[in-house]
């Protein structure tokens, strides 16, 4: 006699602890990309679980997870921390994003209809409010959804994955960066991002975004 095949569980639910680290590495990504946390900054597992009403267990899966984008670091002691960049390491970092984002953003201007030049209008005056309210972590947290709203438009996810990655170690040293610049109005190149996609100018286009993302952080280097 044949015996029926056995129903496959298509619909088995998600493990519950997985769903607990990547809360806790989603809400410690964006702190840390936003600059909420400063450089060398010290972090626990006893304080990450207890924050979030969790065991060590999912805390230091999400810590390691961090820490392999180069967000934390982890000692040989067990300390964990945000990265001090180094004068080399802030040079490597802004030379990626000098590479990547004009990438995106050329690639992103063909489909730079009027409804995103729009909306990037209306994020660039939330980040004058930002600036206006001294916000030094809404600065950094809008002015990565200007750059991320166009960069959607490239279509090019793994280009935009590395990039969110660099973000993610610039994170505490942009906030080092606000306080050094001292900002009292938007970016202008911002401005110049704007117009290069109105007039559909791709050189204009890609050197705005190359000085936007590289100027500031070069004034890092002691």
């Amino acid at each position: 006699m044949t015996s029926e095949p056995r129903p496959v569980a298509l619909d088995k639910p998600a493990d519950p602890g997985a769903r607990i680290h990547d809360r806790i590495y989603r809400a410690l990504r964006a702190r840390i990309m936003h600059g909420e946390i400063a450089p060398g900054a010290s972090l626990t597992l006893r304080g990450i679980g207890k924050e979030f009403g969790v065991s060590m267990t999912p805390a230091r899966e999400a810590v390691q997870r961090l820490a392999a984008e180069g967000a934390l670091t982890l000692s040989l002691s067990g300390r964990i921390s945000t990265p001090a960049l180094s004068n080399d390491r802030i040079e490597e970092l802004a030379t990626l994003r000098a590479m990547l984002e004009p990438e995106l953003a050329s690639r992103a201007l063909p489909r730079a209809h009027f409804a995103l030049i729009e909306r990037l209008e209306a994020i660039n005056e939330g980040v004058s409010r930002m600036v206006a309210r001294h916000d030094a972590t809404g600065y950094i947290r809008v002015n990565l959804e200007f750059h991320r709203t166009l960069y959607l438009r490239a279509q090019s996810p793994a280009i935009l994955a590395l990039t969110e990655t660099v973000w993610l170690q610039l994170g505490p040293t942009m906030r080092a960066l606000y306080g050094r610049l001292q900002r009292t109005e938007p970016p202008r190149n911002h401005r110049l991002i704007l117009a290069a996609l109105k007039a559909g100018d791709e050189p204009g286009l890609r050197l705005a975004v190359r000085t936007d993302v590289t100027q500031g952080l070069r004034l890092l280097k002691s």
